[in-house]
């Protein structure tokens, strides 16, 4: 409290508001007193919480504003004229509001996408200063949390994967497991197999795709002879929305078993055989085949042993049946010429057929 030096000190009293008062002295004379009560800086900027957190998508667009909580200062005047200051950082920057109560406003603008794979939560400090003198100081922590948006399609190991597998093999049998991720989280990473829609009906019967799991199994007769390779193109759909996809190849080689047994085809030329025929005169054309691959599709043929004929190769799988030696019909007027052919596989498979010489 100050008087002025003009006036004696005197009794009286001052209400908290600075309003003017009336002194009464000894004398009985009144006296008019005006005090004026200036502030000092002795409140800093106060922030209602130590931390404010924020949930953000990271699929928000650049230039996305998101207001904040001010500070307020219990001074008046400069002392609580407040301005702010964002940490620095690669994502953020500050814009400030002037509100009609001449308060202002803090507000975050995105300038750099978020990627929570990449950042899953930010930690950023807002800092008010007031105008006073000396300047005091108030912090918040700004603790942002970046919340999943489906933006990652699933991924598979590979792109392609080879297998090999025996024709034959048992419904059930396993062929490959898949194993795809997604590194969003919560429903966005949730995957579900399928075959693609490239994957022909044929194919489709052949084979089951587990959803879950990502197994494929043999779900039908794999014949080699029928197909021996299938090339499987698989989706992985995540359950996001919009839903993201993923793809992969599945190329299966069948591999070939001795299944097959050989099929001998005789043609007839010159039957019945004259007694005096050359030496040399074809009989019969012979052919064999196999639908085996390999040496489980490589054929030999072989004639019953100790008669007056031979095989002659011609081509592959192409033999002549012909006169080996001068024939006797009063020594033996028939020959029941039977023909072997068999493969080289393990076990081998043989096939036979007969050929009446009269």
């Amino acid at each position: 409290m100050a008087f002025s030096p003009s006036l004696p000190p005197c009794p009286g009293s001052v209400d908290g508001t600075g309003d003017p008062q009336a002194s009464l002295d000894s004398s009985g004379k009144v006296f008019h007193v005006e005090v004026e009560v200036k502030d000092i800086n002795d409140n800093p900027p106060v922030f209602s919480v130590s931390e404010q957190k924020l949930s953000i998508y990271e699929s928000r667009l650049l230039d996305s504003r998101f207001p904040l909580e001010g500070a307020s200062d219990a001074d008046i005047g400069e002392n609580a004229m407040l301005t702010y200051r964002l940490s620095p950082n690669d994502f953020f920057t500050l814009d400030i509001i002037n509100k009609k109560d001449k308060g202002k406003l803090p507000v975050l603008v995105l300038r750099k996408l978020l990627d929570r794979e990449e950042n899953p939560q930010l930690q950023l400090l807002l800092t008010a200063t007031d105008g006073g003198k000396p300047e005091l100081m108030g912090f918040v922590t700004l603790l942002i949390l970046v919340l999943d948006a489906n933006d990652n399609a699933p991924l598979f190991d590979r792109s392609v994967y080879e297998v090999k597998m025996y024709e034959n093999s048992a419904n059930q049998t396993l062929v490959i497991w898949l194993n795809a991720s997604d590194v969003d989280e919560g429903i966005n990473k949730e995957i579900i197999y399928s075959f693609s829609s490239l994957v022909p009906p044929s194919t489709r019967r052949k084979f089951l795709m587990n959803e879950s799991t990502g197994e494929i199994r043999v779900n039908d007769a794999i014949d080699f002879e029928d197909s021996n390779t299938y090339e499987i193109h698989v989706d992985v759909t995540d359950k996001g929305n919009p839903p993201m996809v993923g793809h992969c190849t599945v190329l299966v080689e069948i591999l070939d078993e001795n299944d097959n047994s050989p099929e001998v085809v005789v043609t007839s030329l010159a039957l019945p055989v004259r007694e005096d025929a050359h030496v040399g005169t074809v009989i019969a054309l012979i052919s064999v085949s196999d639908r085996d691959s390999g040496a489980n599709g490589q054929v030999t043929c072989t004639l019953t042993p100790h008669v007056p004929f031979k095989l002659v190769s011609t081509f592959k799988n192409y033999y002549s049946l012909v006169l080996d030696s001068a024939l006797d019909r009063e020594s033996l007027e028939n020959y029941e010429v039977v023909v072997t052919a068999r493969d080289a596989g393990s076990p081998s498979l043989s096939a036979t057929a007969s050929v009446s010489v009269e």
